[in-house]
């Protein structure tokens, strides 16, 4: 057995799941929550940044999850 360590990078790992769409409402995006300026800086970052957007995620899911309408508001515009 191999008792050296392992070298682990200190850094918060990204939050994308590879669904990577925009909504064209809410303007984030639909798998990560972030924002496309969050996701094109994330590298750039600094760990304390990183660490505030991703306790921001969660709270983001359900600006997404709102309904746009349907039969109600199709029957309003009628």
């Amino acid at each position: 057995m191999n008792d050296t360590p392992v070298w682990k990078r200190d850094e918060i790992e990204s939050p994308c799941v590879r669904v990577c769409v925009v909504h064209p409402e809410a303007r984030i995006c639909t798998g990560c929550y972030r924002t496309i300026d969050e996701i094109s800086r994330w590298s750039k970052m600094t760990q304390d940044e990183r660490r505030e957007i991703m306790a921001a995620l969660p709270g983001r899911a359900p600006m997404l999850r709102k309904r746009r309408g349907g039969r109600a508001a199709r029957l309003a515009r009628g």
